[in-house]
């Protein structure tokens, strides 16, 4: 019996009408608060939890990978959308075992991104992001698990000349080949929107905004978009905040301490059951 059903089957439904925000949570704590505010799911962040780990985004190996994903899947009941990079394997077969092993963490999602991480050739070959997300796919089925496929096309992140016509091309070629929620990052305004959701169909459709571009959720929803996830942006406010207070601390303001939430506050927050004390958070 799978452990994970219930949330699979509330992550699935999410997708049925609508639209809905998809928050990314980088650790334990944040994933907890955001599910404490009423979100319905969450959704990893691969910069995130690279930068809570002292690394750039995409530095973080398949183990790490996983490990950061479990401690978000175990930090709350939400269905959790695994951000799971582009498979991590040289060849469909390792995209299939990996991919295998991220089903296994409890998520009730997954993308695979169609780009390669080398500048020299910044995105896979259609037919091989094809056999790669089909291989997905196969694993997925093979595990039993109603693990929702989401096919990512990244075309105007790693500079393609027409990056909206190959991302057209890109997403309908996914689908057919088993995606269920269809993902082009970089998108930043309604027309791009609405050409992309027109060429999914019937697929939802998950729009990435990660700084302003002038859309409001409501603008979204009445664009046909089904969910919208926003990356590293919450990671990325909070490590502005600290990187703020400590330049301030260098300078000899100590008065950028009056910033801080107070300790007791996140205590209640994170319903901690240590014992009383009068002395600051440390």
């Amino acid at each position: 019996m799978d452990p994970f059903a219930a949330r699979r089957r509330a992550f699935r439904a999410l997708h049925a009408e609508g639209c809905f925000l998809l928050p990314n949570p980088w650790d334990a704590g944040s994933a907890r608060y955001l599910a404490g505010q009423g979100f319905k799911a969450l959704a990893t962040t691969s910069s995130g939890a690279a930068w809570a780990r002292g690394m750039a985004d995409g530095a973080l190996d398949l183990d790490g990978t996983l490990d950061a994903i479990t401690e978000i899947v175990r930090a709350t009941e939400l269905p959790v959308n695994a951000d799971f990079g582009h498979g991590f394997g040289r060849d469909a077969a390792e995209v299939a075992a990996a991919v295998t092993r991220c089903v296994a963490t409890g998520v009730a999602g997954l993308s695979v991104e169609d780009a390669t991480g080398d500048a020299a050739r910044p995105l896979f070959p259609l037919a091989e992001s094809v056999a790669r997300l089909r291989a997905a796919r196969d694993a997925i089925d093979g595990c039993g698990a109603d693990v929702l496929l989401v096919g990512r096309a990244e075309c105007f992140l790693t500079g393609h000349p027409d990056p909206l016509a190959e991302s057209l091309r890109r997403i309908a070629a996914y689908r057919d080949a088993g995606a269920n929620v269809l993902y082009v990052p970089g998108l930043a305004t309604a027309r791009q929107i609405e050409s992309v959701v027109h060429a999914a169909g019937r697929c939802p459709v998950n729009v990435l905004i990660h700084r302003p571009i002038g859309l409001s959720l409501a603008d979204l929803a009445s664009l046909g978009v089904r969910r919208v996830s926003i990356g590293g942006a919450l990671a990325a406010i909070a490590w502005r905040a600290v990187t703020e207070a400590t330049t301030r601390l260098l300078h000899g303001d100590l008065d950028a301490l009056a910033a801080r939430t107070p300790g007791s506050d996140l205590d209640k927050l994170f319903a901690w059951r240590g014992q009383s004390s009068t002395n600051p958070t440390e």
